[in-house]
């Protein structure tokens, strides 16, 4: 928190020399000369509040009535332009209470004037026993000699910083506050002609001491509950008082953000709707620690913050405000008064819903969403995901279908991926980004579902559509970095915020954008509590975590002199490996049967660890639940970039993935990042004519579903699509249309990949010891001259499942393979030449007898016609 003086307002005391310095308008009021001004000011008063009964009868809409107070307010500025100077100087406006009331100069002795206060008076009464002369002493610390009346008008130092915007204490000063004499009552209307006080049968006009602050005081003892009648030019109306209420946030949820263990910080921080001492409105509260004035602007007030000043609590850098009358579907932002006295106007971070890019407002919201997936979020739990089928189809919601929504998408993404048979779909990110062609990987609204495709509750009607058809819903989440947008995260509050405030920790060298500051304790618990959200509040299944290695590498992409190392000379990010660690320990704490994954490219010792246990490098794990084999991915798409001829020669590129493959959890992606930038598609990457690049398509698919590890596709690639993938066109679903001549080709595709994952599902021996090495076994992994690899999956309880992959264009007769000797036979389950996929047809209908001849060291072996660039799935008959 930066230093600030202290209210003047809320502080009672007032020295011997602001007092004295008062003397001179006191002494004027006293004059003989005044008591005519007196008597006809009442009359005015008495004349006003008449006008303004006739006025209420012919109340218009909100929006016309400030729209022409603004300019009535311009035009009568000049004419009251005297006394308004005099008022915010702290002279003396004449009154008629005065010298009716002689006697109040008893009234801080005996309070005669409270107890006397008759309840029906009239409001012209009222007035005229409750309006004081303003001698300018400051709001809650009212002074006067003897015989002089207290003022409860906004004082000198308040005023000045209500009007500028930096005051952070505004309801010290504005409201309703109990003072010598009675309730002292201060509103701050902008453009308003007039404001009276209503409470129970009372009605006290206020009276206007210029640049829209208006006080009075209530001959009452107590503060009541009261509304404001506000009258503007053409109508009046009537509201509560915003700063007659306390503190919507107590005292833990401040403690637990000052100390950045706010687990649910979506529920403190943003705009709630809710009901706050019996009257509902909008609870508005930010993190901005460095700001030295936050108000709150909106289509409510017409984009002019001035009269929303909000209050900061305490030593947290929160600031606060209750907004009676405002609900759902307002849009809002904050604006904040910088160190340096500048102002910009900020969307909220912690927003639940944004305006459609390009529009950058949020918008005050509340879930009304029902869930109908209980019997999906209990199942979940009870198995965890490197022992379970797990097979992800990654969408981009955007452009899957272009110009669906996500109740449309409902409609269409969970029968076809049903229908496909994926356990899964990922989804890009869905968190609010202001440019599309960063497919969500540029968020500015971390709490806020993309607006483009719908609501919030839009979103989870999707979610809850993809559980209640049986596929968990994983989710890219980006907490490496985010954009330099004016209106967002950067320099929030006018100093870094929520980037780190060293240029070369915070600048992200590949992206152009910033880096969060991952030792800043707000700052994590901001990102901490924004993965719980997405889990809890969506019941999103897991995070696909992005970008994981450009966190934990200070070097990452930077030269020497570009960065600096830590504490002990090493290129690790202590704070991001901090981060990590308690992100992923909180996530599966507090919601069972969660992943989480890494897209980690590095050899980063621990990734899918749990964080207590410390490995080799003297760091405990990182505590994700899968990482995804940048490595095999890598590889394996390269040695089948080679035409056939050239693959013996990196034949290791197949099997260097398998010295590695228990060192993690792993997933094998082949993701959206391997089919754009002029990659081209995946049936694209593979070398020779249109009938070799389909099987080659198809047999990599076979190797890939049965190698160790969960797998990922990307949309489009389940059809062979031929071009790469553009966000502005989607997948070319066209290429499925019967009328479309090679159509066979490509559903051939798309069958086989519904088969790979029917059969996957339904052997155990593919999936169930992912992660323990005696799940696998290798027949033959050194025919690189054969181009041919074949191994062994086996289940819990032993029993096995053999795959064999040829990726040579010849058949290969009567090829001979080393098989266990307590198996008796073997049923072909699934193979990628057949007919119905577009391949040659060499298959084996009829069960395989093992021979007694021992091969590759078993003591069994079969004989296969192996197809061409193909793969083949053997069981146990």
């Amino acid at each position: 928190m930066t230093d600030r003086p202290p209210s003047s307002g809320s502080d009672p005391k007032q020295t011997a020399q602001a007092a004295g310095a008062e003397q001179p308008a006191v002494a004027k009021k006293a004059t003989p000369k005044k008591a005519a001004a007196k008597k006809t000011t009442a009359k005015k008063a008495t004349a006003k509040k008449t006008a303004v009964k006739k006025t209420a009868a012919k109340k218009t809409d909100a929006a016309t009535a400030m729209t022409t107070a603004k300019k009535t307010a311009v035009k009568k500025t000049a004419a009251k332009k005297t006394t308004a100077k005099k008022t915010a100087a702290g002279e003396a406006t004449a009154t008629k209470a005065p010298v009716k009331k002689a006697p109040t100069k008893k009234a801080p002795a005996k309070k005669a004037p409270a107890k006397k206060a008759p309840a029906k008076r009239s409001p012209a009464e009222a007035v005229a026993s409750a309006a004081v002369p303003a001698v300018g002493t400051e709001a809650a610390g009212l002074t006067a000699s003897a015989g002089m009346a207290l003022s409860p008008a906004v004082g000198v130092l308040d005023r000045e910083r209500l009007l500028g915007g930096t005051h952070h204490d505004p309801h010290s000063v504005l409201g309703a506050h109990p003072v010598p004499g009675g309730v002292a009552v201060r509103a701050f209307r902008p453009y308003a002609l007039g404001v009276a006080v209503i409470a129970g049968d009372l009605q006290v006009e206020l009276r206007h001491d210029g640049e829209g602050f208006f006080s009075g005081l209530l001959p009452l003892p107590d503060v009541p509950e009261y509304r404001l009648e506000v009258a503007y030019a053409g109508t009046v109306q009537r509201t509560e008082d915003a700063y007659r209420f306390l503190p919507t946030l107590g005292e833990l949820d401040l403690h637990l953000i000052g100390e950045g263990r706010h687990e649910q910080l979506w529920q403190a921080l943003g705009a709630h709707p809710m009901t706050h001492q019996g009257v509902a409105g909008t609870r508005f509260a930010v993190w901005a620690p460095n700001a030295r004035g936050v108000r709150v602007a909106g289509d409510f007030n017409f984009w002019d913050g001035t009269a929303f000043p909000m209050r900061s609590l305490g030593s947290t850098g929160v600031w606060e405000l209750f907004v009676p009358g405002i609900g759902e579907g307002e849009l809002y932002k904050f604006e904040i008064t910088r160190p340096d006295g500048s102002r910009t106007l900020r969307a909220d971070p912690l927003a639940r819903r944004t305006e459609v890019p390009p529009a950058t407002s949020s918008v005050v919201h509340a879930s009304h969403h029902e869930w109908g997936d209980g019997e999906w979020v209990l199942r979940r739990a009870q198995r965890p995901a490197h022992e379970a089928p797990f097979s992800v189809y990654e969408v981009h919601l955007p452009s899957w279908r272009p110009g669906l929504t996500y109740r449309e998408l409902a409609e269409q993404l969970p029968a076809y991926v049903k229908d496909l048979g994926f356990t899964h779909v990922e989804l890009m990110p869905v968190a609010e980004h202001p440019f599309g062609g960063s497919w969500g990987y540029q968020v500015t609204g971390f709490y806020a579902p993309t607006a483009r495709l719908g609501t919030p509750d839009d979103f989870k009607y999707l979610v809850d559509r993809l559980h209640q058809a049986g596929i968990g819903v994983l989710m890219d989440w980006v907490p490496a970095h985010f954009p330099r947008d004016e209106w967002a995260l950067a320099e929030f509050d006018g100093r870094p915020l929520y980037e780190h405030s060293d240029p070369l920790r915070a600048a992200h060298p590949d992206w152009g954008t910033l880096e969060f500051d991952f030792g800043r304790r707000e700052v994590r618990n901001f990102l901490v509590a924004n993965a719980l959200y997405w889990c809890e509040e969506f019941h999103i299944d897991g995070l696909r975590v992005d970008a994981v290695a450009s966190m934990l590498y200070l070097d990452y992409s930077r030269e020497p002199g570009q960065w600096t190392p830590n504490q002990y000379g090493g290129r690790e990010n202590l704070d991001a490996v901090a981060f990590l660690q308690e992100m992923n320990a909180t996530v599966y704490r507090r919601v069972p049967g969660v992943v989480t994954v890494a897209e980690e490219s590095t050899a980063w010792d621990g990734v899918t660890r749990a964080t207590h246990h410390r490995g080799p490098s003297g760091f405990g794990g990182l505590g994700f639940g899968l990482k995804w084999n940048m490595g095999w991915m890598h590889d394996s798409l390269q040695y089948m970039s080679h035409e056939p001829i050239h693959r013996k020669y990196h034949h290791d590129e197949m099997t260097f993935s398998m010295v590695y493959a228990y060192s993690e959890n792993y997933m094998l992606p082949i993701s959206h990042d391997e089919v754009v930038h002029g990659k081209g598609s995946l049936v694209s990457k593979m070398p020779g004519d249109w009938w070799q690049q389909r099987a080659s398509l198809r047999a990599y698919l076979g190797f890939m579903w049965s190698h160790p590890g969960k797998q990922l596709l990307f949309m489009g690639q389940e059809f062979a699509q031929g071009s790469e993938w553009s966000e502005e066109r989607g997948p070319d679903w066209w290429l499925l249309d019967p009328s479309y001549g090679a159509a066979a080709d490509h559903r051939g595709v798309l069958d086989l990949v519904r088969d790979l994952n029917a059969a996957y599902r339904a052997t155990p021996a593919l999936w169930a010891r992912d992660v323990h090495p005696d799940g696998f076994q290798w027949i033959v992994g050194d025919a690189a001259d054969d181009n041919v690899f074949a191994f062994l999956r086996h289940d819990t309880e032993g029993a096995p499942l053999l795959a064999v992959s040829n990726f040579s264009p010849a058949v290969r007769h009567d090829y001979r393979l080393g098989v266990p000797d307590d198996v008796p036979a073997w049923l072909e389950l699934v193979n990628t030449d057949a007919a119905r996929y577009g391949g040659s047809d060499v298959v084996h209908p009829d069960p395989i007898k093992p021979e007694p001849q021992g091969w590759h060291g078993r003591p069994a072996s079969i004989r296969l016609a192996l197809p061409p660039l193909a793969t083949v799935w053997l069981r146990p008959a």
